[in-house]
């Protein structure tokens, strides 16, 4: 018998929208592109060549529309993994779970999801302006913790040196971090050869999360250091930002394919930033329209 999702585990609205992001399932294309800020869905969508749908719920605002042919919906997200887990679940349910039954649909649909985003460098090679596609993430957050089966789809021999390198263990303060890869197919048609590859750190916060101290002091000044001097076989930390964890692990635990890729707007190694970046960053959101 098929699982029955009851009106409060899955809240539909009398338009028959999903609850948050307010879309119908007939909104939601198979290549989706996620972004942070809402104001960036008008600077995807200013390259479409058809719109079908324009919503805006909260920090959610989603435009449907086609590109060259391909039909995609971008979404953006608002900051941080607890947005993503609401985001990710109600697609895959726009996607996969009949909204008059209440029940999982016979054929699955497997979405193509790629994040496009900003983030700190944590490498020489990262300078301001580099383009950066996520191998795998690391997951500060612990959000896939909270799903069964996430062993089945993280490196779990990554968690245990990255652990181990941060002197993490038997630690009851750090929720334990996930490790998550892309998916390889998008790896290799969007990052293709002219975008750095590397592991991406998703950090619950801006600033301590991620070694910035204003006022209050980090419980480990040491901290990024030992991120940056970290290596997993020829991959190193790239890069920091705060939602490709989460994006890695739902879309592989639901059977979607996924990619984060972000435009570095600080070094953090040099000290320097870039607060004029949305004015470039335009060239990756074509780069990904292209090849997604």
């Amino acid at each position: 018998m098929k699982p029955y999702f009851s009106p409060s585990e899955l809240i539909i609205n009398p338009d028959g929208s999903v609850f948050h992001l307010h879309l119908l399932p007939e909104h939601l294309a198979d290549k989706v592109i996620l972004v942070g800020d809402p104001g960036r869905v008008a600077t995807v969508a200013a390259h479409f060549d058809s719109r079908e749908c324009d919503v805006q719920s909260r920090e959610f605002h989603t435009v449907t529309g086609t590109y060259a042919g391909k039909r995609i919906t971008v979404v953006s997200t608002g900051i941080g993994c607890d947005n993503i887990d609401i985001v990710l679940n109600e697609i895959d349910a726009l996607a996969n779970i009949d909204f008059a039954t209440r029940t999982v649909k016979p054929t699955l649909r497997s979405l193509d999801i790629v994040r496009i985003g900003t983030c700190g460098g944590l490498q020489p090679e990262t300078p301001e302006g580099t383009f950066v596609a996520s191998v795998k993430s690391i997951g500060f957050d612990g959000l896939l913790n909270f799903y069964a089966g996430r062993d089945t789809v993280c490196d779990l021999l990554l968690e245990q040196q990255f652990v181990a390198a941060m002197g993490w263990q038997g630690s009851t303060c750090i929720s334990h971090p996930y490790c998550v890869s892309a998916d390889e197919s998008l790896i290799c048609r969007i990052a293709s050869t002219d975008m750095v590859r590397g592991i991406t750190v998703a950090c619950g916060g801006f600033f301590g999360p991620q070694g910035r101290e204003l006022r209050l002091p980090l419980a480990d000044p040491e901290q990024n250091a030992k991120i940056e001097a970290f290596r997993y076989g020829d991959l190193k930390v790239t890069n920091f930002e705060m939602e490709s964890s989460a994006v890695a692990g739902l879309s592989r635990l639901m059977g979607h394919r996924a990619l984060t890729c972000c435009m570095v707007i600080a070094n953090r190694l040099a000290g320097r930033a870039n607060p004029n970046y949305k004015n470039t960053i335009d060239t990756l959101i074509a780069t990904v329209l292209d090849r997604i």
